[in-house]
C-alpha cells in the first residue's frame, strides 16, 4: 500500500513528472480514518491496512474525476476547475448517483453563499442543467 510513498518524482498518468511524493497526493490518513469511524458502531476497530487501502481508493477517485473535469476545462480553454465541472464529470464517467446529489448540494451551497454576500451578487445565475437535476432526488445526507 503505502511502501512507495517515499518516492519523490512521481509520474502522472498523463506521463507528467509532477515532483510530489506519492504520500502528498494521498488524502490525510487521519481524516480518512474519522469518516469511516462515523459510519461504524462506537467499539468498531479499524485497521492500519483498511485505513490505507480506503485512503489509497479515495484518492484515486478524486484524481479521476478532477482529471475528466480538467480535460473538460482545457477544451474550453478555462484554468479553473469549478463544482458544475465536477458534477458533469460525474455524470459523464456513468456516475449519476453521485452526480445528482452532488449537484444539489451545490445549488444549496450557493443559496446559502448568496445570502452572505452583497445584493449585486444575486444577479449571477447559477448552470443547473448539467446533472438533471429534478425535486424529490435522493439527497442522502446533503439534505
Amino acid at each position: 500500500m503505502a511502501e512507495n510513498a517515499g518516492t519523490s518524482g512521481t509520474t502522472s498518468n498523463n506521463g507528467n513528472n509532477v515532483g510530489f511524493k506519492e504520500q502528498d497526493q494521498l488524502l490525510p490518513i487521519a481524516n480518512v480514518g474519522r469518516i469511516m469511524k462515523q459510519i461504524l458502531p462506537p467499539n468498531a476497530k479499524i485497521s492500519k491496512e483498511a485505513k490505507e487501502t480506503m485512503q489509497e481508493c479515495a484518492s484515486e477517485f478524486i484524481s479521476f474525476v478532477t482529471g475528466e473535469a480538467s480535460e473538460k476545462c482545457k477544451k474550453e480553454r478555462r484554468k479553473t476547475v469549478n463544482g458544475d465541472d465536477i458534477c458533469w464529470a460525474l455524470a459523464t464517467l456513468g456516475l449519476d448517483d453521485y452526480a445528482v446529489p452532488l449537484k444539489r448540494y451545490l445549488l444549496r451551497y450557493r443559496e446559502l453563499e448568496g445570502e452572505h454576500k452583497p445584493a449585486a451578487n444575486h444577479d449571477k445565475v447559477a448552470i443547473v442543467d448539467n446533472c438533471n437535476v429534478e425535486d424529490g432526488d435522493n439527497m442522502g445526507p446533503f439534505i
